[in-house]
């Protein structure tokens, strides 16, 4: 059996003035990746098709309200679709380690994720946002989320893809669920992650 996983985040890693309170790192968790393709095809054929023509793929910070709450109503439809988030409130990280260095910072929050994900008898395929640009920053996120992933799951074989998104309608719908989680812990809106009807699940690092 098979399952995959999308990952992508929001806010960002910064501790200056201007810099997001919180950080966000989602996974979307699914059976098949065919009716997310589905949908980002007929929304860019039909109903949307002047707005997304413009754009290479979806980004919530790009899409109207409308589009965006249209892409999460159907993600509701979509079979056994799971989503976990990991919330980081910046201003309780005490560590330098953490502060000084964003990649560890962003592996440490993933693996909190990762922990808190349990799948049994399964193999799993693993995509992220292609951010990480060096090799061997990738291979650090790797060995660590699948350490993180295998302390309480049962899995058969875990594959991890850097992917850059426009080619992977997992990755945008990653991106859209970050963003509606953020946007509730961040500006206190929660209209778009109140539409969720899927399995969710939050949790904070601290």
């Amino acid at each position: 059996m098979f399952k995959f996983m999308y990952i992508d985040e929001s806010g960002d890693l910064g501790i200056k003035e201007g810099c997001s309170r919180f950080v966000i790192i989602s996974a979307l968790l699914i059976d098949n990746p065919a009716p997310l393709e589905r949908i980002v095809k007929n929304m860019r054929r039909h109903k949307f098709k002047k707005e997304l023509r413009v754009f290479s793929e979806f980004k919530a910070n790009n899409l109207k309200n409308e589009t965006i709450k249209y892409a999460l109503n159907q993600l509701n439809l979509v079979k056994n679709a799971q989503v976990f988030h990991m919330i980081l409130e910046k201003k309780k990280v005490y560590s330098d380690f953490l502060k000084n260095d964003r990649h560890k910072c962003y592996n440490f929050v993933a693996g909190k994720l990762a922990r808190n994900i349990i799948l049994q008898g399964v193999d799993v395929e693993i995509r992220i946002d292609k951010s990480k640009g060096k090799q061997m920053l990738q291979e650090d996120f790797n060995q660590y989320f699948e350490k993180c992933l295998r302390e309480k799951s049962q899995i058969y074989k875990v594959t991890i893809q850097h992917s850059y998104s426009h080619s992977w309608p997992g990755l945008q719908f990653a991106d859209l669920l970050a963003w509606a989680a953020f946007q509730k812990v961040e500006h206190d809106n929660s209209e778009f992650i109140d539409m969720l009807q899927i399995q969710q699940e939050a949790y904070n690092v601290w």
